[in-house]
């Protein structure tokens, strides 16, 4: 059994930093173990203009730790009133690296989202002509479709028809979690992509529900059951370069996450990659996760994979990892996974 495995640096192809004074708190999480980030748009309000994804960057830029060498990478929120212009504008200059299309109220901060594909038809289009990714959050949010089918019906209903109108359209199926979209992605020959949070590799639907409600386990899309959990595994220990990393890692204070109505999302950043050793070494392809946490993505996007390297330990013992991140806001509560951790990022 290897006891030090030495990768690229990765890349997070999905991350939520907030704004203010959870920005501030969380970034190191990420900028510690990752060379460059795919940033959210979802804010209050979102980041739907060039000139709103520059000043995001620019507020991540200031606070990010000293002598850190982390590229936060773009992205601006699609809604029915986009500018196909601003958003050409916005890629051809280097501001931004994708579009984030929200179903509206599928998920946090997504109430400006879009409710009808066929209206955002010529912003895909454009987007289509100058190989502009769109990052799709695949839920659909009729209340007649159990939470658990979401994805599924999504697929079936809204991405494939989507994608056969505009074809030459470069899509990434965000936080894919049923072996539905493991499958849909699988046959599909070009185009089309997904990503796969630390927490659905390890987490299914009873996890929620273990000893009480877990509101830390709380996510959207929602964990599975078990045999969607282990399609996901296999996925992203097969190799196969259409699957890549994305935490989705998305901290809320724990009084938003611990209410009546708690906040969906799970923040894994600081020991993801612990997390993800984990996984594949139980998968028993420890070979295997360079390309998911650091090649794949770089790939899919068109950029260079890090230069740089970073390397884990297997240690004898569990491994501790911090619980709580505190903020000005309150504490933000680190993914607790349910299993032991053995690996050691040095």
């Amino acid at each position: 059994m290897a006891s030090e495995l030495t990768i690229r640096k990765p890349d997070d192809w999905h991350v939520h930093f907030r704004d203010g004074a959870v920005m501030r708190a969380v970034l190191s999480g990420t900028t510690e173990h990752f060379g460059r980030a795919l940033v959210m748009p979802n804010l209050v309000p979102p980041v739907v203009t060039m000139n709103d994804a520059i000043a995001y960057r620019e507020r991540i830029e200031a606070n990010l730790p000293k002598g850190s060498e982390f590229t936060p990478m773009m992205t601006l929120y699609l809604t029915e009133a986009t500018d196909a212009d601003d958003v050409e504008r916005a890629y051809k200059s280097g501001v931004i690296t994708a579009v984030k299309l929200y179903p509206a109220g599928a998920t946090t901060n997504s109430d400006s989202g879009v409710t009808d594909v066929a209206r955002v038809a010529p912003v895909l289009e454009r987007m289509a002509e100058i190989g502009l990714p769109l990052c799709v959050h695949g839920e659909v949010t009729d209340p007649s479709i159990d939470i658990f089918d979401r994805e599924a019906v999504f697929i079936d209903t809204v991405l494939d028809p989507m994608r056969q109108r505009t074809p030459g359209l470069r899509v990434i199926m965000e936080h894919v979690t049923t072996e539905d979209g493991v499958k849909y992605v699988q046959s599909q020959s070009e185009h089309l992509a997904a990503t796969i949070t630390t927490h659905h590799l390890m987490i299914n639907r009873n996890h929620l529900f273990q000893g009480g409600i877990r509101p830390h386990f709380f996510c959207l899309p929602i964990a599975k059951r078990e045999h969607h959990r282990l399609a996901l595994r296999a996925a992203a220990v097969s190799g196969d370069g259409r699957f890549f990393l994305g935490t989705d890692s998305a901290p809320h204070v724990d009084g938003a996450k611990e209410s009546a109505c708690g906040c969906a999302g799970v923040y894994n950043s600081p020991n993801t990659l612990s997390c993800l050793a984990q996984v594949f070494e139980e998968e028993g392809a420890l070979d295997k996760l360079e390309a998911f946490a650091s090649l794949n993505g770089a790939a899919y996007y068109g950029v260079a994979p890090s230069d740089q390297t970073i390397t884990l330990k297997r240690q004898n013992a569990a491994v501790s990892y911090q619980a709580k991140v505190k903020t000005e806001e309150g504490d933000i509560t680190v993914f607790d996974p349910p299993c032991d951790l053995n690996w050691l990022v040095v």
